[in-house]
């Protein structure tokens, strides 16, 4: 228990660490050409403290294999704690090659939210269900976050470029999308906020209902908007469901999980309206003046150099060794798994933007687009597969 009191601090303190780089690496666009000094003081202290953040995650990390006995990333949680590790470590190697402070201002903020989203999940230790228990697991599953981690690069330089070019006075088709991309990264945040509100209600409701032939009982942490399939509410005091949720939604707690899905559209369009009101404007227009003096041209080089090295780090991760793993631990290859297939949409997709662009010269904002896209491809291989979609790796 102080292993795991150790670990859950670490990461505590990363967080916070990471918050106040971010406030540092804001403090660099206020400043004028003449306070340069001032300018490359604020972005050094901002990731002086943000390499002090990966280092307590990297604390977090090893008290808590320690703890458990085997690599931390067998579940949302822990996968998503250490993809968040491997963003924080991949922007610290580009800033270095880059010195370029205004990328602190969007990756960080990105990664909070992707840590805090992995802390709504249960952080419990569990045993390793049989097909974990292998040493592919630290060679399949950390190579995949790593190049996830870096391919995450090319998506803040995408959302930057875009941000940064796009022409905010009108209404267009572009505007519309890039809205939202932003739209869908605050319903992450609508997420957590409506999850940290109930957990500290302390809000419990406990369905039960048929899986095959089993009866199951599953509890829920925010209201029932939607209830198990043929499910039966045991608790009193709590939320009628509106509705049952669709059999074809199958897996273990599919019905609590789309509910999860249900409450985050609802809580994170609230945010977004509120958000609205108070500024006026798209988020878009808002954020557009703080990037005007960053070049284009350097977001692009980035774009495409986190691409060029993500790609072949997923590729091994995410098919070469999925598929030993898959072989030793199921008995084949390739089995069209949900997990399986998206992991495959995303390395097409990769593949296809470093095509288009050494080949039919689709540079600036189609690449931006395309590193938008990806990444959203990641995001959703990520959440809706693993939270919704029954398969092979309805464990994570």
């Amino acid at each position: 228990m102080d292993l795991l009191n150790l670990s859950s601090t670490m990461l505590y303190t990363a967080f916070i660490l990471y918050l106040i780089a971010t406030f540092f690496f804001g403090a660099t666009i206020r400043q004028e050409k003449s306070d340069r000094r001032k300018k490359t003081k604020a972005g050094t202290i901002g990731i002086t403290i943000t390499i002090i953040g990966f280092i307590a995650q990297l604390v977090y990390l090893v008290t808590r294999w320690m703890a458990s006995g085997h690599a931390p990333v067998s579940n949302m949680f822990e996968f998503m704690t250490f993809l968040g590790m491997c963003m924080v470590l991949a922007f610290i190697i580009i800033y270095f090659y880059y010195r370029f402070t205004f990328l602190g201002l969007f990756a960080l903020p990105i990664t909070m939210v992707i840590i805090a989203y992995a802390s709504m999940f249960p952080t419990d230790i569990s045993p390793l269900v049989p097909s974990l228990q292998s040493h592919w697991l630290y060679i399949h599953v950390t190579t995949v976050a790593l190049g996830q981690g870096i391919l995450f690069i090319s998506f803040v330089a995408g959302i930057m470029y875009l941000i940064r070019q796009i022409d905010q006075s009108v209404r267009t088709t572009k505007n519309i999308w890039l809205e939202i991309v932003l739209y869908t990264i605050i319903l992450c945040v609508g997420f957590i906020l409506i999850t940290t509100t109930f957990n500290l209600m302390n809000y419990n409701a406990t369905f039960e209902y048929q899986e095959g032939n089993q009866s199951v009982v599953t509890e829920y942490h925010l209201p029932a908007i939607a209830a198990p399939n043929e499910g039966t509410l045991l608790t009193e005091d709590a939320m009628q469901p509106w509705f049952q949720t669709p059999a074809w939604m199958q897996g273990a707690d599919a019905g609590r999980k789309f509910n999860t899905v249900i409450w985050s559209f609802i809580a994170g369009t609230i945010l977004y309206g509120v958000i609205r009101l108070f500024t006026r404007k798209r988020i878009g227009a808002k954020i557009q003046p703080l990037l005007k003096s960053v070049k284009p041209d350097l977001l692009d080089e980035i774009m495409y150099r986190s691409v060029a090295i993500g790609f072949p780090v997923f590729t091994l991760g995410g098919l070469i060794f999925a598929a030993i793993w898959a072989q030793i631990a199921w008995g084949r290859f390739w089995g069209w798994d949900p997990k399986e297939v998206w992991a495959l949409v995303t390395w097409f997709f990769y593949a296809a933007f470093l095509h288009l662009r050494l080949s039919r010269g689709w540079h600036g904002e189609r690449s931006a687009w395309l590193a938008v896209v990806g990444f959203g491809i990641i995001m959703f291989n990520l959440i809706v597969v693993n939270l919704v979609l029954a398969g092979l790796h309805s464990y994570a």
